[in-house]
């Protein structure tokens, strides 16, 4: 039985739960007992790795045994069932003080409810979102935990050992209270699905319009890197997009299905921001987008609809191509913005003490949308930490001044050329109705009234009202906010 050695443990030992455990055997002053459901996947790890000095258990009881109090485990299994397990087992061995914590991409929901259960025995429950992938999680992972005060004091200098750093601070931070870890990652990885979207749509527009070769634009996205819209999706796209099909000679991108999946995080996202009443398109057309690739047989149907069918080419390729990034940056504005909206409304909803500019901070290194503007978030907010509306922030009300005329010939163009651009087009509406002076929402609601006798409010005066809707002219039949 091992001796009490440990200060941190890992349960689940897949790729990412054993990236990250050599991450924190790699760290001065960790020591990592690791438990895996089946032994031998710890035994691999072991002989894999003698460098890490782990300690290796065989059942929960040797887990608890091998770690110094408080006791302190992080769970890399699937989300789910199989956390929920875990968690039990944990429970069963771990004493009051101790802390659990869950490292999967779990639903925030979920986790408030496992955090006040776990509360009930005394042992802290955190729920904390990680970002980077598997390299992330061996080099340097960007943390969103959650959870109570008391394990964030024991938890700090473990996370803060083994995150990614970003101009000279480690990117990890006491997110708050409960679900507050896993729902910003959850945001997270929402906002990912339309940084990608975009970027997709870019790559679209660029090769159909000028003509150029994958490897050409992936010059365009190395650019473009060195640049405002330097980020690690960017970064990646240039790599994807030089890539050569060993087998076919042909561009890997030209032979990659175009279906893309989609896992839990992307649908949570939008859920998430419809239950609050955020508006979130770019991120719900990334979504969108993802699901009608996915529909073979429905697009195969549909290849003979009517549409353009004149061939498009632009007429200057270079100005077409500096318009796209512009359109590009001004709609990746866009879908942060949401994104800050949606954890915004998240605290105010669940109780939540969430920095936004610290949450900005963590994301420009080790997660999947790092990226140079990320700065610039935690610079408006840090400005106004009250800021009502990001877009609104002096830097990124100049950006959207100076990009939005070419946001709006990219969207013209790609609507009369009949190509698909929802994460553009949907962001430029989303701007666009944000700073209208007035929306024909006035008008539904007169329709909510007529049908179903749901009121409405007046601009002239203060209540609730419903009209008798009958011939030309109409007769307000009830005032007041009971009627």
């Amino acid at each position: 039985m091992p001796v009490t050695t440990a200060n941190i443990g890992v349960v689940g030992l897949a790729v990412m739960g054993s990236n990250l455990a050599r991450n924190l055997a790699s760290r001065e002053g960790n020591t990592v007992a690791v438990f895996n459901r089946s032994y031998a996947r710890t035994a691999e790890l072991l002989e894999e790795h003698p460098e890490a000095g782990f300690v290796g258990t065989q059942s929960y009881r040797e887990l608890a045994d091998a770690l110094a109090r408080p006791r302190t485990a992080i769970i890399m299994v699937k989300a789910g069932a199989a956390t929920d397990a875990v968690i039990d087992e944990l429970v069963g061995v771990f004493e009051p003080g101790d802390i659990i914590v869950d490292g999967g991409n779990s639903l925030f929901t979920d986790t408030i409810r496992r955090e006040a259960a776990v509360r009930a025995t005394g042992i802290n429950f955190v729920g904390m979102g990680v970002s980077g992938g598997e390299e992330g999680a061996l080099n340097g992972p960007s943390l969103m935990p959650g959870g109570s005060d008391e394990s964030w004091t024991t938890l700090g200098p473990i996370l803060r050992s083994i995150a990614a750093v970003a101009e000279g601070q480690p990117c990890v931070t006491h997110i708050g209270h409960d679900g507050a870890g896993h729902f910003v990652k959850m945001v997270h990885n929402g906002i990912e699905y339309a940084d990608m979207q975009l970027i997709a749509e870019a790559y679209d527009l660029i090769r159909r319009g000028t003509g150029r070769s994958p490897a050409e634009i992936a010059d365009v996205f190395a650019e473009w890197n060195r640049g405002e819209l330097d980020s690690y999706l960017i970064e990646i796209t240039a790599e994807v997009l030089r890539q050569v099909d060993a087998g076919t000679g042909r561009p890997l991108v030209d032979v990659i299905l175009d279906q893309a999946g989609a896992k839990g995080t992307g649908a949570w996202t939008v859920q998430a921001a419809a239950d609050l009443g955020i508006p979130a398109p770019a991120i719900a057309e990334a979504l969108f987008a993802r699901s009608l690739s996915s529909k073979p047989a429905q697009r195969a149907a549909a290849r003979d609809l009517p549409g353009p069918t004149a061939p498009w080419a632009v007429g200057d390729p270079d100005a077409f191509v500096e318009e796209v990034r512009q359109a590009l940056y001004a709609s990746k504005i866009a879908a942060y913005s949401q994104g800050f909206d949606l954890i915004i409304a998240g605290a105010e909803q669940y109780g939540w003490d969430i920095r936004k500019g610290d949450v900005a901070a963590i994301w420009r290194g080790g997660c999947i949308i790092r990226a140079k503007f990320l700065n610039r978030i935690t610079e408006a907010y840090a400005a106004d930490p009250d800021l009502p509306e990001l877009l609104t922030a002096p830097y990124f009300r100049e950006a959207l001044g100076r990009t939005q005329e070419a946001w709006r010939r990219v969207v013209q163009a790609a609507a009369a050329a009949g190509i698909p651009a929802p994460a553009f087009s949907s962001s430029l509406a989303y701007y666009d109705g944000l700073r209208a002076e007035r929306l024909p929402a006035a008008l539904i609601q007169g329709q909510r009234d007529f049908f179903g006798a749901h009121t409405y409010q007046r601009v002239d005066r203060p209540g609730a009202f419903h009209t008798l809707w009958s011939g030309d002219r109409a007769e307000i039949a009830a005032e007041g906010s009971g009627h």
